[in-house]
């Protein structure tokens, strides 16, 4: 469960750096299962805040983005995000609403002190840290490299790729970093998503480098014809692909942030984080 516990943690970046001249995985050889993210240090346990303070917690959420927020069959909230929020609420023992709005009223509704916490894949970014506080993350968006399933290779290093096509999507962090880190491929950018995924089906590519979340499910979904598999490890660097994925409150409000840390803490110590993990992710991003 902690394999990649450092990796994450340090925000560095798999094969970030050139590495002595080595023999390429024989292609066609799987990468070994990806064990379930732990995002926190077992040596730094938060402390337990006054949570007598703490009557009720509303939290908002977005309307439409599977897996992570989507109305259930039921019409009732539901996703990754809102049973880890219904967690959280089991955890700190205090009651706990749920409402669902539009992705892009979310901080001024939290700014109006329509809800008190906001749980929907907000990124932590400068911009988003200017209007409201976060929470340590619960999960990052790591970029892989997926190609055919007869080209699989279990490590990805630069010298691996020296020569061979890479399909990225132009103007994105994703080909920022091909040209930073992987300067011996020969990099193919496409205008979107559908298109280098397109372009690896028909083998114009040998590899895409994409979002690993968005991957996963194109992966194990019928657009991919079963034509492809993730080919080495995360890449996780903070510089490119932000810091991750936490839970906004507004500015100040640092009884409830530091509650819900140490909520999340408990609840990953506990497994229940990894439980909700395998619930969503049948094809892990990591």
């Amino acid at each position: 469960m902690l394999t990649v516990l450092a990796l994450l943690l340090s925000g560095g970046a798999q094969a970030a750096q050139p590495a002595p001249a080595t023999t390429p995985p024989k292609p066609g050889t799987a990468a070994a299962p990806q064990a379930v993210p732990g995002f926190w240090d077992p040596r730094r346990r938060p402390e337990r805040p006054d949570l007598s303070r703490i009557s009720v917690i509303r939290f908002l959420t977005e309307t439409d983005y599977p897996p992570f927020n989507f109305t259930g069959a039921d019409g009732n909230p539901a996703g990754f995000n809102v049973d880890l929020a219904r967690s959280l609420c089991e955890e700190i023992k205090v009651t706990c609403t749920i409402q669902m709005r539009r992705f892009d009223t979310l901080l001024d509704a939290l700014a109006s002190n329509r809800g008190d916490a906001i749980i929907a894949s907000i990124a932590v970014t400068p911009e988003t840290r200017a209007r409201v506080d976060f929470t340590d993350p619960y999960y990052r968006a790591p970029a892989r490299f997926v190609s055919r399933k007869d080209q699989v290779l279990s490590e990805i290093r630069p010298e691996y790729l020296e020569g061979r096509k890479v399909g990225v999507v132009a103007g994105t962090a994703h080909e920022a970093y091909l040209k930073a880190m992987f300067t011996d491929a020969e990099l193919h950018t496409y205008p979107n998503d559908e298109a280098l995924r397109a372009g690896l089906r028909r083998g114009e590519v040998d590899f895409i480098f994409g979002d690993a979340i968005s991957l996963a499910f194109w992966i194990n979904g019928t657009d991919s014809a079963d034509c492809c598999a993730f080919s080495g490890g995360p890449f996780v660097e903070s510089r490119y692909f932000g810091e991750g994925i936490g839970i906004a409150v507004r500015k100040g409000n640092d009884l409830l942030r530091q509650a819900l840390n140490w909520a999340l803490f408990r609840v990953w110590e506990k497994g229940r984080y990894t439980d909700l993990w395998l619930r969503y992710f049948s094809i892990s991003p990591f």
